[in-house]
């Protein structure tokens, strides 16, 4: 199942997030999604395992697993890179061994100071806040982008981590519009009025943590996942799924892209059952009352400033 995309692409409705994976890992963890069925995976400079990711989509590819051709492959620019474009993304090229991306992501709508080409950081000031670039601008960045769509190094491009302002003014000065919005969005942030807004205006919506986080956001943030929700514990049960399968499923019906991350086979396979049942109107409209206007990705906790504020 998948999304055409504003450019005629098509991007697989269900993927394979790898932030936080690490090491050998990867290898057994994207083999094995590749064979459950898997054919869309994000990847980010920042996640820093671009090479270990390379490794495992080479061995794919050389053993016939699939073709390089059948999978669709997302990397991101980090914030540090804005300046640096072209470099960047030829940086995570080389490290993904691949010749071109199907999709590649501006992480986030700031440019901070340059540290070096795949050196991706978020330098602090002396006063401990992100050290904010304020000689590049967004529109800058969007135009260099687009060049790399006109090399044929990528075949779209998209925003991730904007909002209904950042996107309408892309929207406006850009000559390729973005294809895709990743953003974090999940029954406890719904966001319906951004996903609407990119939805009407041609702009695919990509939810990045669709269960909530989960545990890795409770780790990290000290987030609470929608999972452990009773609404969503009552319907896995009318359902016969998991509270996370239900979560998916609304995603998907949303007509979003959802690319939940694991690292446990089980629940790799368990994410992609969702192909086989549909919630009704009615439990769709119970899943949307449930929500808490609540993010869990909580960038600030690094860069010393709440850049959503």
């Amino acid at each position: 199942m998948a999304i055409t995309l504003n450019n005629g692409f098509k991007m697989p409705i269900i993927g394979l997030g790898v932030w936080r994976m690490e090491g050998k890992e990867i290898k057994d963890l994207i083999l094995n999604s590749i064979k459950i069925g898997y054919r869309h995976f994000d990847c980010a400079a920042d996640y820093k395992n671009e090479a270990e990711v390379g490794e495992a989509l080479k061995e794919a590819f050389d053993s016939g697993l699939v073709k390089r051709e059948d999978l669709f492959i997302t990397t991101k620019l980090w914030n540090s890179d804005h300046g640096h474009v072209l470099e960047a993304c030829k940086d995570s090229l080389k490290k993904l061994q691949l010749t071109y991306l199907d999709l590649y992501l501006v992480h986030f709508p700031v440019a901070v100071r340059h540290t070096g080409v795949g050196n991706t950081s978020s330098p602090l000031g002396d006063d401990g806040v992100l050290d904010i670039d304020t000689t590049i601008s967004l529109e800058t960045t969007w135009h260099a982008m687009e060049d790399l769509v006109s090399s044929g190094l990528v075949r779209s491009i998209g925003i991730s981590n904007y909002d209904i302002f950042l996107t309408r003014d892309c929207l406006a000065y850009s000559k390729i519009k973005p294809a895709v919005n990743q953003i974090e969005t999940h029954p406890y942030f719904q966001r319906e009025s951004l996903v609407k807004f990119c939805q009407k205006h041609g702009i695919c919506v990509t939810a990045h943590t669709p269960l909530g986080g989960a545990a890795a956001n409770a780790e990290w943030f000290g987030s609470v996942s929608c999972l452990d929700d009773q609404v969503l514990k009552g319907l896995a049960e009318k359902y016969k799924k998991t509270a996370a399968q239900i979560a998916l499923r609304w995603g998907i019906q949303r007509n979003t892209v959802v690319i939940p991350k694991s690292s446990k086979l089980e629940r790799l396979k368990e994410n992609f059952q969702v192909f086989d049942f549909e919630l009704s109107k009615e439990d769709m409209k119970l899943i949307g009352n449930i929500d808490k206007t609540y993010r869990t990705n909580q960038p600030a906790v690094f860069w010393g400033i709440n850049l959503y504020a």
